[in-house]
């Protein structure tokens, strides 16, 4: 495939997809996105990065390798099976900051937090909790998110909704919004400076 010409992985990534796949974890990002995450985390040296849903931390892998050793990422997810994968195997990165607790927990227990990067792999960040987390971004942060073209594994009605969320970013003043038909379909934000 030619999202796999000379790529090189992650140190973790091939251990932890074969731990995925043992795991029957369908919902992993693409590689080309991973990729993605990992040029644009390198172009925010010391910045503070969040992961709304970890999975079993194959993205998480890519974010770590863009970062350098003053940023810090904090991942969180709801499924202590799949978050066990992701602490197996990028665990002693010291960068990293692994929760296991309910999307909407955590953002609304953190509304007061910044950050210069935010990934939104879940419900929450994405189609509930959308304005509380993009408060959370600082001037000239990233919101990215993907799966926005169609996908074989989305449920009735889910088509509807990432029109919505599209629309919805689309209408926000404090954003500048590039969509990409390409991977799943990745849209990147960037806060403006106020």
């Amino acid at each position: 495939m030619i999202e796999e010409i000379n790529q090189k992985y992650p140190k973790a990534y091939i251990a932890i997809d074969e731990a995925t796949k043992d795991a029957g974890f369908s919902m992993a990002s693409a590689t080309m996105t991973c990729s993605l995450l990992q040029t644009l985390a390198a172009s925010k040296p010391g910045g503070r990065f969040l992961e709304l849903g970890t999975g079993t931390g194959l993205s998480t892998s890519w974010i770590l390798e863009g970062m350098d050793e003053e940023a810090s990422l904090l991942s969180i997810d709801n499924d202590a099976q799949f978050l066990d994968i992701a602490k197996r195997f990028l665990g002693q990165d010291n960068r990293l900051e692994l929760q296991c607790i309910e999307g909407e927990d955590w953002v609304l227990q953190n509304i007061g937090q910044k950050f210069d990067y935010i990934f939104a792999d879940t419900w929450h960040g994405k189609y509930l909790l959308l304005g509380e987390v993009l408060d959370m971004l600082k001037p000239g942060a990233f919101y990215i998110i993907d799966d926005m073209l169609p996908q074989e594994n989305w449920p009735e009605g889910h088509a509807e909704k990432a029109t919505i969320l599209i629309k919805t970013l689309e209408q926000r003043e404090d954003l500048i919004l590039t969509k990409q038909c390409w991977a799943t379909g990745i849209v990147i934000a960037t806060k403006k400076a106020v």
